[in-house]
C-alpha cells in the first residue's frame, strides 16, 4: 500500500486540531451514527479546558483518491511555543509537513519556529492557507509573507517552490484557486499524496529491525508504550529486542508484546506485525524511554536523535510546608514529588529536573510559564501539594565568561489607541522593537525582541493595558549579553498576621488598602497574602478581626457589609504575579499565595523601588 507520513504544524490557535477533524470525517474514520467531539484529537483534559493542542498525537487516514489508495498518517503538533519540544521530537518521523497559517494573522513567532526546525530536516513543506473565509482576510498578504518567511530562513530553491491551497477547516472545504469554490478537502489529501514522498526507510524492510522512540506513555494493561517510525526491518509480536541509548550503551532487553498501529483514532494491534515507514506503537519494555533505540539483537548502532533546544525557565518545586499542609492533598512528601518530577522530565525531553543543593526542593526548567504550569496542574489533580518559586531565566556563559540571557521574538496585535502604552511598558523592560505596521481591522503589529525575565509577570499587565483586546505571541530566539537590571512589580501585598478564617467586617474595613484575594470565611494564616496593597510596600494586617457585638442600638450601627468580589487568579498568573521573596502554594482545592518566610520579625522589610 502507498503510505504518507506528514505532520501539521502551525501557530496556536490558526485551526489545526479543526482541520484534522474535518479530514477524519471525509475520509470515512467514522460510522454514519457515530457521536464524535469538537477537536477529537485534544483528548487530554487541560487541552480540552484550554483550547489548546499540548501533546503531539498521531492519527491515521486511508484516502481513495487519483493515486489509489493511500494510508495517510497525520500527526497533530501543539502550536504554543512552550510545547515546541513536542514538534521537534516529531519531525523527524514524518516526511513532509502542512504548514497551517491563518489567512488574517498571518505568519507568527511558532510558524517561524517550526518551519525553521523543518527546512532544516530537509522536509518540503505544503502551504495551507486556512480560514480564508473569515470577513478580514487576506490570502495574498499571507502568501506573500510566508514566501518571504521561506527566503529569510534560508529555504532551499525546491523548498522554495512550495504548493499552496486555500482552506477553511472549520467548514471542511479546500481549493487550490479561490475563484473556484469547492465543498470538501479532496484536493488538500491529493496534494499530501502528490507532493509528500513515500517514506525513503521502506527500502530497509529486509534490514535488522530499528526504531527510534519519539513519543512515550503509560498504559494500565499493557505498560510502557513509545512509539516512533520503524526505521528498518519488521516488529513482530514476540520479536526479542534491545533498547540503546544515544551513545550506543545497552539499556535492557525484552519482547515485543503488543505492535499498535494508528487507525483512525484508535490503535489497534497488528498481529503480522508492520514493516519499516510506518508509525507505531510498541509495549513490551519497562526502561526505555524519548530518544533511545529500540533494535533487534545483533544491532550495535542507535539512531541519531533529534537535539532539542535548551530550556530557558526555571523555578524551583518544594514541599508545601505552611500550616495548612497536608489538609487537601495526600501526596505531599519530597520522595514522591522527587518521582513524579523525574517521570515527567522523562517522557518530555524539554523538561529538565535537578536537585537543589539543600536536596529538600527541586528545580524545574522548562520552555516558558505555560509549560510548567501545566505540569503543576496535572500534579495538583494527581493529589499532589507542593511549593513553587517565581519563574527564573536559565542564563548561560558565553565565549569570553559574559552572563547571557536568552531573547524572544515577541509579535503584538493591539488596538491603535494601545500601542503607544505597549511600546513604553516593554521599552522599559530593555525590548528593542524590530518594525511596526497596521495589520488591518485598525490593529497594530509590533514586532520586538525581547529578554525572557522581561516577560515573566507581564502578560496580567498587558491585558489591562490593552483592555483585553491585545494578542501577545513570543517565541525563544537565542542569547544575549546580559542586559541588566528590570524593575519588577511595583505594588505591595497585603499579608495577614494572624491564623484563622477570614471575616467580612475585617475584609471590609482593608477594602481601602488595595485589592483583595481572599473572601470572607476562608482559612488564613501568618505570612498568607490576601491582597495587593495600593502602596509600593508590603503591610502586614489582620483579617481576621470580627466586629466587637455590642447591646447599644444606634442608627446606621449595623449596616449591611457589602464586599467587593475578591480578585482569582489562575496558577498561571499567580506563579507570574510573585515576587522573589513570596511562593505559591497549590494544592488540589487551593491556590494561595505566601511568603517564603511567614514570621514578619524574620522578614526583611521591601525596599522602595526605584
Amino acid at each position: 500500500m502507498n503510505l504518507r507520513n506528514v505532520a501539521i504544524i502551525a501557530h496556536v490557535d490558526h485551526g489545526k486540531t479543526t482541520l484534522v477533524d474535518q479530514l477524519l470525517a471525509q475520509s470515512g474514520v467514522f460510522r454514519a451514527n457515530e457521536a464524535t467531539t469538537e477537536r477529537a484529537m485534544d483528548s487530554n483534559d487541560q487541552e480540552k479546558e484550554r483550547g489548546i493542542t499540548i501533546l503531539a498525537k498521531c492519527t491515521s487516514v486511508l484516502w481513495n483518491g487519483k493515486a489509489g489508495e493511500t494510508r495517510i498518517n497525520i500527526i497533530d503538533t501543539p502550536g504554543h511555543a512552550d510545547f515546541g519540544g513536542e514538534v521537534e521530537r516529531i519531525l523527524g518521523m514524518v516526511d513532509g509537513c502542512v504548514i497551517l497559517v491563518d489567512a488574517e494573522e498571518g505568519v507568527m513567532p511558532q510558524t517561524k519556529f517550526v518551519l525553521t526546525k523543518a527546512l532544516k530536516m530537509g522536509l518540503r513543506p505544503i502551504l495551507c492557507i486556512n480560514k480564508v473565509d473569515r470577513a478580514h482576510a487576506d490570502p495574498d498578504r499571507v502568501h506573500n509573507e510566508t514566501f518571504d518567511l521561506f527566503a529569510a530562513i534560508g529555504a532551499t530553491d525546491e523548498q522554495l517552490d512550495f504548493p499552496h491551497i486555500y482552506a477553511s477547516g472549520r467548514n471542511g472545504w479546500a481549493t487550490m484557486d479561490l475563484n473556484q469554490p469547492n465543498d470538501n478537502l479532496a484536493p488538500l489529501f491529493d496534494l499530501i499524496v502528490d507532493h509528500v514522498p513515500p517514506p525513503k526507510v521502506q527500502e530497509n524492510k529486509d534490514k535488522p529491525f530499528r526504531i527510534l522512540n519519539v513519543l512515550i506513555e503509560s498504559d494500565p494493561f499493557l505498560g510502557r508504550i513509545l512509539t516512533g517510525r520503524i526505521e528498518s526491518g519488521k516488529a513482530v509480536p514476540g520479536m526479542a529486542i534491545k533498547a540503546l541509548d544515544r551513545d550506543g550503551k545497552e539499556i535492557e532487553r525484552g519482547r515485543i508484546t503488543k505492535v499498535l498501529a494508528f487507525r483512525g483514532l484508535k490503535r489497534q494491534p497488528l498481529d503480522e506485525g508492520s514493516e519499516a515507514g510506518d508509525i507505531v506503537a510498541i509495549a513490551g519494555m519497562s526502561k526505555a524511554t524519548v530518544a533511545d533505540t529500540l533494535c533487534a539483537l545483533e544491532v550495535s548502532e542507535p539512531l541519531d536523535a533529534q537535539p532539542i533546544d535548551p530550556p530557558t525557565i526555571s523555578m524551583t518545586v518544594s514541599v508545601n510546608d505552611s500550616p495548612l499542609a497536608g489538609r487537601e492533598g495526600d501526596k505531599v512528601q519530597s520522595r514522591v514529588i522527587r518521582d513524579r518530577l523525574l517521570k515527567e522530565a522523562e517522557a518530555n525531553v524539554a523538561i529538565r529536573v535537578t536537585t537543589t543543593e539543600g536536596g529538600d526542593a527541586y528545580e524545574v526548567a522548562g520552555r516558558g510559564e505555560l509549560q510548567l504550569g501545566v505540569l503543576i496542574e496535572n500534579m495538583r489533580r494527581e493529589g499532589f501539594e507542593v511549593s513553587i518559586s517565581r519563574p527564573r531565566v536559565v542564563y548561560q556563559t558565553g565565549e569570553n565568561g559574559e552572563k547571557m540571557e536568552p531573547i524572544e521574538d515577541v509579535m503584538v496585535d493591539v488596538d491603535d489607541e494601545f500601542s503607544g502604552i505597549v511600546i513604553e511598558k516593554l521599552s522599559a523592560r530593555k525590548a528593542e522593537m524590530t518594525d511596526m505596521g497596521p495589520s488591518g481591522a485598525g490593529k497594530t503589529r509590533i514586532q520586538l525582541k525581547c529578554p525572557s525575565r522581561s516577560l515573566i509577570g507581564y502578560q496580567g499587565e498587558f491585558l489591562t493595558d490593552t483592555r483585553g483586546s491585545g494578542v501577545l505571541n513570543r517565541v525563544f530566539s537565542h542569547y544575549e549579553a546580559f542586559k541588566g537590571d528590570i524593575a519588577g512589580r511595583l505594588k505591595g501585598v497585603l499579608i495577614s498576621n494572624s491564623d484563622g478564617e477570614t471575616a467580612a467586617f475585617a475584609l471590609w474595613n482593608l477594602e481601602d488598602r488595595g485589592v483583595m484575594f481572599v473572601g470572607a470565611g476562608e482559612k488564613t494564616y501568618e505570612g498568607m497574602i490576601i491582597g495587593e496593597n495600593a502602596r509600593w510596600d508590603d503591610l502586614d494586617v489582620n483579617p481576621i478581626k470580627g466586629k466587637q457585638l455590642t447591646n447599644v442600638r444606634a442608627a446606621g450601627k449595623d449596616e449591611a457589609v457589602r464586599l467587593t468580589p475578591p480578585r482569582q487568579m489562575s496558577l498561571e498568573q499567580a506563579i507570574a504575579y510573585i515576587s522573589d521573596d513570596e511562593l505559591v502554594e497549590v494544592t488540589p482545592k487551593s491556590i494561595r499565595l505566601r511568603k517564603q518566610i511567614l514570621n514578619p520579625s524574620f522578614r526583611k522589610k521591601r525596599t522602595r523601588p526605584d
